[in-house]
């Protein structure tokens, strides 16, 4: 469904909410009326999504390109197909089991006398889905993974950043979904701001940290529970006996994919005072390897648009005019000031300072600032005088500094020795903490953020209870006296 964003005034306003508010109420009657969803309906649910995602991909692809410019074909069946697909196929595989109600002990001594607990996992019912520009596809059918796996009906609010592939995912589910099961909603940001403060069961929100602070604050309206995928300043810390070559090589991957444009991307490097030359050679070195060329290669992605291309430029400017050195990686020495895209070369900013913007805001571009250290736990107290981030990476071999690393900082996730690959893991919850998030999902952590966990006690029939209602005496006090104690 898309919603026009020409109306004014409180009319146009109301207009927009109605129409979402018609069908949000339209998918929980559905879901009060069909009552538990049977095992076998949610897995028709998942293979939908899956058979969508598999009949679609080449048109997944074009449309990807169309809205960066360019985005590498590889990577889009890479990312945003074949790793949604694994969750979807992760959850399918497992449903069976999650669904299983989990026994829990009962306070002694009511359990010997045959009194039983239990949780039960019930659908919320309605979930909404506000998904970025950068993953769209990924970042929308992975979080369903989770919701239909739970027994839920599904709204989605994607990014008008990406028209194209937003018109394509709202045709896809039309045709695989009735609007009783999943809808998709498109349009600007009065359709978002209106799309959050509805009452859904829960909301998922993955994008920037500024943005979910709205979010937030229109779904508290309706006390709404959220999930919010945001992002930061992701460290990277090359211990002392790293292997720089192989650090460089898995981190300016994780930097070039996508051109940067990762909620998880390594946001800065910190290495140890003295290896700064040959983390610049070894990564110059990686980036020659993955890319001889830049401006017309097909595996190059461009910046998203002109706004998020000028903004990556302003931070290099700034870098400069505050005394940083830039090392531009562009193997072939193109000239990328007359192009059809908006790329940007892989860019290395030497002695990075805090007063820098590019080490204020969360760069979202290949940007890659280097600062040096001297003992880890510099590093260390770094990392912990900023935001905890979504992500943390760690190089090195040496088991009790990278102990010291993990237990003294705080992040959504870590990976060790390589970027981002953490996210990967589908029996890992994936989420952040304070600034990058809150809540998880992924595997069976997603059917659980997606289900209420409902507490069930089921009592024997002796009237065990009676000692404890009024009148109280002396026998009453006895026996509660004796469990007050230490």
């Amino acid at each position: 469904m898309s919603l026009a964003e020409n109306l004014s005034g409180p009319a146009g306003g109301n207009a927009v909410a109605d129409s979402i508010r018609a069908i949000l109420d339209k998918q929980r009657k559905a879901h009060i009326k069909e009552g538990p969803v049977p095992v076998a309906r949610r897995i028709d649910w998942l293979n939908r999504s899956i058979d969508l995602l598999v009949n679609y991909k080449q048109q997944i692809v074009d449309a990807l390109v169309a809205d960066f410019g360019h985005r590498s074909p590889d990577q889009t069946v890479f990312t945003d197909v074949a790793d949604a697909l694994e969750s979807l196929k992760h959850a399918r595989k497992h449903l069976p089991t999650w669904i299983n109600s989990s026994s829990r002990k009962v306070t002694f001594p009511l359990g010997l006398f045959g009194a039983r607990a239990r949780v039960d996992y019930q659908a919320k019912g309605v979930i909404g889905v506000i998904s970025p520009w950068n993953f769209p596809i990924n970042l929308t059918f992975k979080p369903m993974a989770g919701i239909f796996a739970a027994g839920n009906r599904v709204m989605i609010k994607p990014s008008e950043y990406t028209p194209a592939t937003s018109e394509l995912m709202a045709r896809m589910i039309r045709e695989a979904y009735d609007e009783t099961e999943a809808a998709v909603i498109t349009g600007g940001p009065a359709v978002g701001e209106a799309f959050s403060r509805m009452p859904f069961d829960h909301l998922v929100f993955t994008g920037a940290t500024s943005i979910a602070r709205h979010v937030m604050r229109a779904a508290a309206e309706n006390l709404v529970p959220l999930t919010l995928e945001l992002g930061g300043k992701s460290p990277v810390i090359i211990g002392k006996g790293a292997d720089i070559k192989t650090a460089a090589s898995r981190i300016m991957f994780g930097k070039t994919l996508n051109a940067g444009q990762i909620c998880l991307a390594p946001d800065y490097v910190m290495v140890p005072e003295g290896k700064t030359d040959a983390f610049v050679t070894a990564a110059t070195n990686a980036v020659k390897k993955m890319y001889p060329t830049l401006k017309d290669n097909p595996d190059y992605t461009s910046i998203v648009n002109q706004r998020h291309f000028d903004r990556l430029q302003g931070y290099l400017e700034d870098a400069k005019k505050k005394g940083a050195k830039l090392v531009e990686l562009n193997p072939a020495k193109e000239d990328f000031r007359q192009q059809p895209y908006h790329k940007i070369p892989p860019t290395l900013i030497l002695e990075a300072t805090d007063d820098m913007k590019v080490m204020q805001d969360e760069i979202f571009g290949p940007l890659l600032p280097v600062r040096t250290y001297k003992a880890v736990d510099d590093a260390i107290g770094y990392v912990n005088d900023h935001d905890r981030p979504l992500g943390l990476y760690y190089f090195g071999n040496d088991k009790a500094e990278e102990e010291r690393v993990l237990t003294r900082t705080t992040s959504g996730g870590v990976t060790v020795n390589d970027v981002i690959m953490h996210v990967a893991m589908e029996d890992l919850p994936f989420g952040g903490i304070g600034p990058s998030g809150m809540g998880s999902y992924h595997g069976f952590d997603g059917f659980l953020a997606f289900s209420h966990a409902k507490a069930v006690y089921r009592q024997v029939r002796m009237d065990l209870t009676a000692m404890l209602r009024p009148p109280y005496g002396e026998k009453f006090r006895k026996l509660i006296g004796g469990r007050v104690t230490r």
